[in-house]
């Protein structure tokens, strides 16, 4: 990464640019465009957003949002659930040569561990409820419907099953059907969001989700 792109990035981190400029060099590879450093970037805005009504040790935050994808395997590896758990391990190695203290590396990493919806994991703190709900954020509206087919295309799947595309009658297989990745896990999250002010942004992009898909099936 060019350095005059490098530095205008850590500049979107703000207030800590600090810290960025400390870990941007890991918080995402640079061949998958749907945990790229644009994503690490909009759950950051997410975060500040959410912690701006709901509170929150900030500094923890921004840590977690940085380093919440430093590993990250692709949604057909066989491990993609221990992702959050890699991640959270890496990053405890992180911070320990940063200096930082044991207990705060501990909230980052938990953060980070029960962030994943794959993981299935109970956050316990402020700053993960609000990592999850700005990470799950950028998986509904827009957003979420472009990351998915763009995820799709590099895993090789179809648009969707061509005779029951709804999958009324057969079983949902999201890596197989893009569409079906809607109802397995997309239009479930909003139910699930941590805090007040992530549960009413969640609410607007559900809407524009269903509606997507409402239109996707219209078209078919």
């Amino acid at each position: 990464m060019p350095d005059a792109t490098l530095e205008a990035i850590v500049a979107r981190f703000a207030p800590f640019e600090t810290l960025a400029a400390q870990l941007v060099g890991h918080a995402a590879g640079e061949d998958d465009g749907a945990h790229d450093i644009a994503h690490i970037l909009r759950v950051f805005h997410n975060a500040l957003r959410i912690q701006a009504d709901e509170g929150g040790d900030g500094e923890i935050l921004a840590a977690a949002v940085l380093l919440h994808d430093c590993v990250s395997l692709p949604k057909n590896h066989p491990d993609r659930a221990h992702s959050s758990r890699f991640a959270a391990e890496k990053t405890g190695d992180i911070l320990k040569e940063l200096g930082w203290a044991p207990g705060r590396i501990a909230a980052v990493a938990h953060a980070i561990l029960t962030h994943s919806f794959s993981a299935n994991l109970a956050p316990e703190t402020l700053e993960a409820k609000i990592l999850q709900d700005a990470d799950r954020l950028d998986s509904l509206g827009a957003i979420g419907i472009a990351r998915t087919f763009y995820t799709a295309g590099r895993m090789g799947s179809k648009l969707y099953e061509p005779v029951d595309p709804k999958g009324d009658h057969r079983a949902l297989d999201d890596k197989m059907f893009s569409l079906d990745h809607f109802e397995v896990k997309l239009l479930r999250l909003a139910e699930g969001f941590q805090t007040r002010t992530g549960q009413n942004l969640a609410a607007e992009r559900h809407r524009r989700l269903a509606e997507f898909r409402t239109l996707f099936l219209d078209e078919i």
